[in-house]
């Protein structure tokens, strides 16, 4: 007999710690690291500071999310909350951001990173952005046959990928640390390859933060499988942050003091694999690399994995324009293929953008990527809002959860999206671009779901 109650009571609570500092720790914090130090003018005491900051942000909003977790019978994520909490029309907009550009801009850049950590495992230092753009296109390829082909060899790559990324980051974070000399800690140098911080820019740097801890609420769509949920979600929500920022701390303060900040925005991206070779030799350090860059390819595989079904998820609802031919499955493969066309072709589309930008540095220190990870934690705040008015409803009890929480949760997406306001092309073309997105699929909705 066959059922659609989804099982309860899977996970305990060092299983749910465990998947999500699997799903937030990726790819960022090896790629994000000089791009920090860029905004704090080489100061690596600011970019604690924003780390930190970034964290508090990202711990209230688990505990809002948490409080509707654990109020829903939706497994979908977003989608599901906001569909169940606040409207069908506010579900399709989160439904359209995420496939046309949060999830194929994500896409876009970690295919580019895994180009350009290939290159750099293979002694191509000064391989052509090009020839990165090139290498990630052909894995991009490579995983959206594996995973129509072959999902549960997908699947098992997933868990190799999960397991394998924390080496790297630990490893090399550890020993930089001790390592490292700290006596330019709390000083801004005068550094010969980077401007001036002047005023508040150095905020800039939650964009890549942001980014670098993306993920973390795509795991509130465990709550029904979590043992204990009431009890064990909000506990994983709060220390699973806080793992996460004892991790990319160390890995920060490490290399930078390390390396010495005007050595890591000199080699920018290539930071680890210089490190791991100065730390073990050129063998040992090629083998830490080849770690960083099966972390970036398990990466992009779930990235992959969430994102072909996601127009799928919209078109059984109406949600999207040609909904009966999205909601088609394949009977041979069990996979909606024109979805998983669509989501090749918006990431092949965004992986196109993310060159041009690059090559006419029209964002200048920002990428594409930043766009939807730092406007997504504004749509995160009408989430927050939904918690409060819960509390004011009678529907949330505690005073600290109805209200401090979604409170100091709506500060620290405030605060990160001021952060990505820094960038001055934010304002000209992200934010326009973004709400040509968000209106239509509002408009779309309006005419067109019930």
């Amino acid at each position: 007999m066959t059922t659609n109650q989804q099982p309860q009571g899977r996970y305990n609570l060092f299983t749910a710690l465990a998947m999500i500092v699997g799903i937030v720790i990726g790819s960022g914090i090896f790629f994000k690291a000089d791009d920090v130090l860029k905004y704090t003018g080489g100061n690596i005491w600011l970019g604690v500071v924003v780390f930190t900051l970034a964290a508090f942000a990202i711990i209230f909003g688990s505990l809002a999310f948490a409080e509707l977790a654990k109020r829903s019978d939706s497994h979908g994520g977003l989608i599901g909350y906001a569909d169940e909490f606040i409207s069908p029309h506010f579900s399709t907009v989160i439904g359209w951001f995420q496939t046309f550009l949060y999830f194929p801009t994500l896409c876009a850049i970690i295919a580019w990173v895994v180009g350009m950590f290939f290159t750099l495992l293979f002694g191509m230092q000064d391989a052509s952005f090009e020839l990165q753009i090139g290498i990630g296109l052909v894995w991009l390829v490579s995983l959206y046959a594996l995973n129509i082909f072959s999902a549960r060899l997908a699947g098992k790559f997933q868990v190799l990928s999960t397991i394998i990324k924390l080496i790297p980051l630990f490893v090399i974070g550890l020993l930089t640390f001790f390592k490292g000399d700290f006596s330019n800690f709390f000083t801004t140098p005068q550094l010969s390859n980077i401007e001036p911080v002047v005023g508040l820019a150095w905020l800039g740097a939650v964009g890549p933060i942001a980014f670098a801890f993306d993920g973390w609420v795509v795991s509130t769509s465990i709550s029904g499988e979590i043992k204990n949920s009431k009890r064990n979600l909000p506990i994983a929500l709060v220390v699973a942050p806080l793992l996460i920022l004892v991790g990319y701390l160390i890995y920060f303060v490490g290399l930078s003091s390390y390396l010495g900040a005007e050595k890591v925005l000199e080699l920018g991206n290539d930071s680890v694999g210089f490190a791991a070779s100065q730390l073990f030799g050129e063998t040992a350090g090629k083998a830490l690399l080849a770690f960083v860059v099966i972390s970036v390819m398990g990466t992009l595989n779930g990235l992959v994995l969430g994102f072909i079904r996601l127009p799928y998820s919209l078109a059984l609802s109406g949600r999207i324009p040609f909904a009966k031919a999205l909601s088609e499955v394949s009977p041979t493969y069990q996979i909606p293929l024109k979805s998983a066309a669509l989501t090749f072709g918006l990431s092949l589309l965004w992986l196109f953008i993310h060159y041009i930008t690059t090559k006419t540095e029209i964002l200048g220190k920002m990428d594409i990527s930043e766009i939807s990870v730092v406007v997504s934690y504004m749509l995160y705040m009408v989430f927050y809002y939904t918690v409060f008015k819960m509390w004011r409803n009678g529907v949330i009890k505690n005073a600290f959860f109805g209200v401090i929480v979604p409170i100091f949760a709506s500060l620290g997406s405030a605060f990160i999206f001021f952060g990505g306001m820094q960038n001055p092309m934010f304002l000209t073309v992200c934010i326009p671009v973004c709400l040509l997105v968000l209106g239509s699929a509002y408009f779309y909705s309006k005419n067109k779901v019930a």
